[in-house]
């Protein structure tokens, strides 16, 4: 019988949402913890919302790209075994038990990444290495813009991509050809996110499937404004000529807000 026709119950949980000892939810054993619950309580859905990596104001509906994954959400633990990071290379606490400190965790856990990947393209097994530029390959449509994207972000100490220099915000061929060569390391390191937060969710999605609950997400209908697909694809946004949304998306006054919603996302030119 298909999910869609059988009647069936679950929770709504964001991973971020669970408690562990890296200061914020990951796709790790706390994961696999509450499958175990939901299994257990007879659930047989899990749904979460966006695991896209965050931007202004940490929300999952305003992320820096529609395809990439989280780099917060990867687990530290797993790429301690697959010998990425040292063991005990971080400390351990049940941090955010209560709530999320997004700032703190954003400047701990970009540190031990960063160390993660640096150690990954030294001494990582050959067959590691190849796994990794096979997904590289694959992924390449949206994967090449996102990582020189976020590189070019970290370069320019987070500034979103409509207040960088003139010729990387235009994507200047000249820009971006040195930006590649000068950011590669940087460059290759968001690759790596990518590609092992691609083997733990697809890992954990197994694991789910396993115990007969299936994972569904909830994928926005719009792109944040400061995102790689906005700068990668202008000519698919209804745009201005400095590269500002003409009209931008929203809701009307309802039952809910009296005087509407304005989101902000910039429109697709549908044409």
């Amino acid at each position: 019988m298909s999910i869609f026709t059988q009647r069936r119950s679950g929770i709504l949980l964001h991973p971020t949402a669970l408690s562990g000892p890296e200061g914020i939810g990951t796709l790790g054993k706390e994961a696999r913890r509450f499958i175990d619950f939901l299994a257990s309580a007879g659930q047989s859905l899990w749904q979460i919302l966006p695991l896209g990596p965050v931007g202004y104001g940490f929300s999952p509906y305003s992320t820096l790209s529609a395809f990439a994954g989280s780099p917060l959400l990867i687990d530290l633990e797993t790429l301690e075994a697959e010998g990425d990071l040292p063991v005990e290379s971080f400390p351990r606490q049940q941090s955010n038990r209560d709530r999320i400190d997004f700032e703190a965790t954003i400047r701990t856990k970009t540190a031990l990444l960063r160390q993660a990947a640096d150690r990954f393209f030294v001494s990582a097994p050959e067959e590691r290495i190849s796994r990794f530029h096979h997904f590289c390959h694959e992924q390449a449509a949206w994967l090449d813009d996102y990582a020189l994207f976020q590189a070019v972000r970290n370069d320019q100490d987070g500034l979103p991509w409509m207040e960088w220099p003139e010729p990387l915000r235009a994507r200047s061929s000249t820009a971006l050809r040195e930006a590649r060569l000068r950011l590669s390391e940087e460059i290759h390191r968001q690759q790596y996110y990518q590609f092992v937060f691609v083997e733990q969710w697809q890992t954990l999605k197994a694991y789910a499937n396993e115990k007969g609950v299936s994972v569904f997400g909830d994928i926005p209908i719009f792109v944040a404004e400061d995102s790689a697909d906005v700068w990668a694809h202008p000519e698919i946004f209804l745009l201005d000529n400095r590269g500002k949304p003409s009209k931008v998306a929203g809701v009307p006054p309802d039952y809910f807000s009296e005087t509407g919603q304005r989101w902000g996302n910039p429109l697709y030119d549908w044409k």
